[in-house]
């Protein structure tokens, strides 16, 4: 794996953030009105824990979101080009790590559909199905990470 750091977002990373999240190819075609628009703003930066992952270059090759109040991983990215590094495993594993130290004992997830396998893979279970609702025109997911 490259050499790849964690450290908390700030404001100033949301045009990066925001880029990512329109560019991954998993939102493409059918799943392309879920990001259509969609813009990750400095102050959500700033009223939740998120992570970014950041290769030498610090460059963002991936990043997290996570909703205390809710126990939701909110926002989970990595870039296309570094899919398959073992990026999103050590975002995931510092996700519920941080979830721990905030006393959560479990996170829930719905999950785009592609991506449940990852998921699945790095340690969170299946729950059940969310139901299309809104501009969502497909059953997502629901898993949860056992945090304790």
């Amino acid at each position: 794996m490259p050499s790849v750091t964690l450290r908390r977002a700030t404001a100033d990373d949301s045009k990066r953030l925001t880029r990512l999240v329109r560019t991954s190819r998993a939102y493409r075609d059918g799943y392309a009105a879920m990001v259509d628009g969609y813009v990750v703003g400095g102050s959500y930066i700033e009223h939740h824990p998120v992570f970014v992952a950041v290769d030498d270059r610090q460059r963002i090759v991936g990043f997290y979101a996570l909703l205390l109040d809710e126990a939701e991983l909110d926002l989970a990215f990595v870039a296309d080009e570094a899919q398959g590094l073992g990026i999103g495993r050590m975002l995931m594993e510092h996700m519920t790590a941080q979830a721990g130290a905030a006393g959560l004992a479990s996170v829930r997830v719905v999950a785009h559909p592609p991506a449940e396998d990852f998921y699945l893979r790095t340690g969170a279970r299946r729950t059940g199905t969310v139901p299309p609702a809104g501009s969502i025109h497909w059953a997502r997911p629901e898993l949860r990470y056992d945090v304790a």
